[in-house]
């Protein structure tokens, strides 16, 4: 694969990688080797190391002493540390959404809304996962805080990457998040700021305790199948 740049090649390179660490392509821990990143997407070391340090920004890799970029990991308490301020921030653009917004500016989210349910009828989990971030991406220049708006979309690779995770954990975690989005709409229509704080509250805290969930499970697993390597 080859990259020409458009407005920032390593920006290119950093989402190219995003998105595979997001949908699981690779694992925490995993080395990402600059050179061999290069030489696959026909690009400089200097684009690769530009764009690593975009990633760490955004909270996907670790850049370690003498080890380089890895992936980073997801541990119980990062997940519970990331949904604790994806509520705080969501909350804080919700909440100025329900002041500013003017009922003309509703149109794209009923839009967005009639797409995501387009794509859980179909069951596309991909369109569901990119629409979902569509309609948050609306809503963020509704804080009118520029330093809101530049956490939340350094923070959103990693809410993406447990977002993902939900969404294939449990078939029915698609129905929660077309329910949470839709019930954040009318909140905003109705100028509820106490029902949509909670709504935001209960399902970050739903999904992030399925989550963790999920990892916890795993290193069972791995503990498991550890002890039965040693036997």
């Amino acid at each position: 694969m080859s990259f020409k740049a458009q407005e920032s090649l390593s920006e290119q390179i950093a989402q190219h990688l995003a998105r595979q660490i997001i949908r699981g392509e690779m694992l925490a821990g995993d080395r990402i080797q600059e050179l061999r990143i290069a030489g696959e997407l026909e690009v400089s070391r200097g684009s690769v190391r530009e764009a690593l340090l975009i990633l760490e920004r955004r909270h996907l890799i670790d850049i370690l002493p003498r080890r380089g970029a890895v992936v980073k990991d997801m541990s119980e308490a990062h997940v519970r540390s990331l949904y604790e301020l994806a509520q705080v921030l969501l909350g804080l653009v919700v909440r100025k959404a329900i002041k500013v917004m003017a009922e003309d500016d509703m149109d794209p989210f009923i839009l967005s809304i009639q797409q995501l349910q387009h794509c859980a009828d179909e069951r596309d989990m991909d369109g569901f996962f990119e629409q979902s971030f569509r309609f948050l991406e609306l809503a963020y220049p509704f804080s009118r805080n520029p330093f809101v708006e530049d956490i939340m979309a350094n923070l959103q690779p990693a809410i993406q990457r447990a977002y993902y995770m939900a969404l294939h954990l449990d078939p029915d975690e698609c129905k929660e998040c077309l329910s949470f989005f839709k019930a954040i709409i009318e909140t905003i229509f109705r100028r509820d700021v106490r029902s949509a704080l909670e709504i935001i509250r209960e399902f970050a805290e739903h999904q992030s305790s399925l989550v963790q969930e999920s990892i916890v499970r795993a290193r069972q697993i791995e503990a498991a199948w550890g002890a039965r390597r040693k036997k």
